[in-house]
């Protein structure tokens, strides 16, 4: 009877325990298994060659080693100095593909990784939202997208390497939240070839109430992004159906914990809507939120993306806006946007290289 092979990077460093134990191995054997995967990426077990013969045996009749790839790049033409925001689409090991973004800056290399096949959320101005779901990342292919990014890199220049790392790609990371947790742990393990410290990653979540408690206590000393876009209730829910369930109070509670546990700020993003979240009373109700716990608001402007009707408030009307934020003693950042032209900026991934012509990709 064939039995059909397994996905080995399918199970978290802990899961791997079990699958040694069930071939008879001793313990240890599962963090050798885990280095040969995820340090030296071994694309077969027959060069695991710490494991005695029997077990590469075993191994190679039950497992596979599966990698992702990417197999299109589309580099933002209006960027220039090599500091072009560059999207990736990558393949995951069943050969479903998410989006990955590069976002060179000076002294810095932030990747963008996707943590889910599309999402199951949809907010109202987000493409990736616009996609239903499919399915979540695994840990691997959460943590292959940041090694591929950093292959690219390293062929530039040998010091050249990813610095940051944001999940702020497709999908919800804390409807993921084992598979972030154990891809963060693999990311930032010191004895690993490739480690980042975890206070340069950070995840970004619509707020979703009871995860943001697991975060907090489980010791990760990662970032957190919290996508408010909206201060009132009533609003922020018409924006983003979440928070029927997630409100605004509820998440201002969370935060406070939160805050009070890891010690320093989440940073609270919000996307300015010409004639929707822009107005004085949703300035003072974002002042108001904000009082009461450690946090920097992040303001964004909207990128435009096809179908959808909202648009980007005027420069003058925004500076208005962050007048009132800062007179009341706020920490705000106005982040630019990058790799607009190219469908790679805040809300525009959704695998829109369906739509593109060909030639707007380099293979």
């Amino acid at each position: 009877m064939h039995t059909e092979k397994i996905n080995i990077k399918s199970y978290s460093r802990k899961e791997l325990q079990h699958v040694v134990a069930a071939l008879g191995e001793p313990g240890y054997r599962a963090n050798q298994i885990h280095r040969w995967l995820f340090n030296d990426r071994a694309k077969n077990f027959e060069s695991m060659t710490n494991l005695g013969a029997a077990l590469r045996d075993k191994l190679s009749n039950r497992y596979v080693i599966p990698s992702c790839s990417i197999v299109k790049k589309q580099h933002d033409p209006k960027e220039k100095n090599g500091m072009q925001t560059s999207k990736y689409l990558t393949q995951l090991h069943d050969e479903q593909t998410v989006e990955t973004v590069l976002i060179p800056a000076e002294n810095r290399n932030t990747v963008c990784v996707s943590s889910q096949v599309g999402c199951p959320l949809g907010c109202t101005f987000c493409a990736t939202g616009h996609m239903g779901f499919s399915r979540n990342l695994s840990a691997a292919e959460i943590v292959e997208q940041v090694y591929l990014v950093n292959n690219l890199l390293e062929t530039k220049a040998v010091s050249n390497r990813v610095t940051n790392v944001v999940f702020m790609g497709m999908g919800e990371p804390l409807l993921n939240l084992s598979n972030v947790i154990e891809a963060v742990e693999t990311l930032s393990d010191q004895d690993y070839r490739f480690s980042l410290p975890q206070r340069k990653i950070t995840i970004s979540t619509v707020g979703l109430i009871p995860q943001i408690d697991a975060i907090a206590r489980s010791g990760l000393k990662t970032k957190l992004a919290v996508s408010l876009h909206a201060a009132n209730q009533q609003k922020r829910a018409s924006l983003m159906p979440v928070a029927n369930e997630h409100t605004l109070d509820g998440l201002r509670t969370v935060l406070e914990r939160y805050t009070a546990l890891a010690g320093g700020p989440v940073t609270l993003v919000y996307m300015l809507l010409e004639g929707v979240n822009d107005t004085i009373e949703d300035a003072k109700s974002l002042v108001a939120f904000s009082r009461g716990f450690l946090c920097k608001i992040n303001l964004i402007d909207y990128n435009s993306i096809v179908n959808m009707e909202f648009k980007p408030v005027e420069a003058e009307w925004r500076d208005r806006f962050i007048g009132i934020l800062v007179g009341a003693g706020l920490n705000v950042t106005v982040r630019k946007s990058y790799g607009t032209s190219i469908n790679a900026a805040c809300g525009q991934l959704a695998l829109q290289e369906k739509t593109l012509p060909a030639d707007r990709f380099i293979k």
